[in-house]
C-alpha cells in the first residue's frame, strides 16, 4: 500500500468488520512500512494475527498510547463507555470511526470537539480489497489523505456529506448482503435450469462481476448495456419483463428504503 511514513495504527474491536479491515491491510502489505495493533476483549479468536506481525492487546489504553491513527470498530452501544475510557488519550491522533449511526456531531460530543475525527463506512469486501468506503469529516489536508490512503488500499473511497452516511450504510455496507442474496437467487434459478450448484454459482458470480465491470469501465447507464442484449421478441427481454412484472426493481428499492428507515430508528 502507499506509504504512511511508518505510522502506528491501532484498531479497537476485532469483530467481523474489524477483522475484514485487518485482513485487507495485511493483504495490502501494510506491515511493510507501518505497525498494526489490534484490541479485543477475548484475544483467543485473533491470536493467529500475531503470527503475521500484528500486535495483539486486550487493553485499549495500552494499544492506543503508541498509535498515530486509531480506528474504532465497536458496536454503537459500546461507544459511550469507550469514550470515557479513552478520555485524554486521543490528543494529537487521527480517530477513524466505523460505528454505525454515530454521526460526526455525536462523535465530537463523545471524544471532544478538538479531536480529529473521520467517519468511515466501508463494507466487508475489504478482506479482498474490493470495499466501497464512504468518508465524511470536518478535517482536511494530511489527515483526510491518510484516511484515504488506508481505505484506498482496501478498495475504493468516496467523500460524502455526513448527513448521507446513513444512506451510505444501507447502499454500500448492507448492500453486500443484498447483492449476495441476488447472486444466490440467480444461482438457485440456474440449478432449476439444470446446472449443478457449484456450476450455477460460478456462472452467476462471474456474470455479476462482468456486469459491474462494464459499468466501472465508464458506461454511463445500465440501460445502455441492457439494450445490447435485449433483442426483439428475445428471451432476455421476456425474462426482464417478467421480473419487473413480479416487482424486481420495486422490491429492491423498497428494501433499501425499509433498511434506511430501520437504521434511523436505531439512532
Amino acid at each position: 500500500m502507499e506509504n504512511l511514513n511508518g505510522k502506528t495504527l491501532t484498531l479497537i474491536g476485532a469483530g467481523n468488520l474489524g477483522r475484514a479491515i485487518i485482513n485487507g491491510l495485511l493483504v495490502a502489505d501494510f506491515l511493510d512500512n507501518n505497525k498494526l495493533i489490534v484490541t479485543k476483549r477475548n484475544i483467543r479468536s485473533i491470536e493467529y494475527l500475531g503470527d503475521q506481525g500484528v500486535q495483539i492487546e486486550s487493553e485499549n489504553i495500552t494499544a492506543v498510547n503508541p498509535a498515530d491513527i486509531v480506528i474504532i470498530c465497536v458496536q454503537p452501544g459500546q461507544l459511550p463507555d469507550l469514550a470515557r475510557e479513552l478520555d485524554g488519550y486521543l490528543a494529537g491522533k487521527l480517530v477513524i470511526s466505523t460505528v454505525t449511526g454515530a454521526n460526526l456531531a455525536r462523535l465530537h460530543e463523545l471524544f471532544g470537539e478538538n479531536t480529529s475525527i473521520v467517519r468511515a463506512m466501508p463494507n466487508t469486501a475489504m478482506a479482498v480489497q474490493e470495499s466501497m468506503t464512504c468518508l465524511s469529516s470536518r478535517v482536511n489536508g494530511e489527515l483526510i489523505e491518510q484516511t484515504e490512503t488506508i481505505f484506498s488500499a482496501l478498495g475504493r473511497t468516496i467523500k460524502i456529506e455526513d448527513d448521507l452516511m446513513q444512506a451510505a450504510t444501507v447502499l454500500g455496507a448492507s448492500g453486500i448482503a443484498f447483492w449476495l442474496r441476488l447472486i444466490r437467487a440467480t444461482t438457485q434459478g440456474g440449478i432449476e435450469l439444470g446446472f449443478d450448484a457449484p456450476e450455477a454459482q460460478k456462472i452467476a458470480v462471474q456474470t455479476c462481476l462482468g456486469a459491474a465491470s462494464l459499468l466501472a469501465s465508464g458506461i454511463p447507464h445500465p440501460e445502455a448495456e441492457i439494450d445490447k442484449v435485449t433483442t426483439p421478441k428475445g428471451c432476455t427481454i421476456a425474462g426482464l419483463n417478467e421480473m419487473e412484472h413480479m416487482g424486481l426493481s420495486s422490491a429492491v428499492i423498497k428494501g433499501l428504503v425499509v433498511s434506511f428507515d430501520k437504521i434511523n430508528d436505531l439512532k
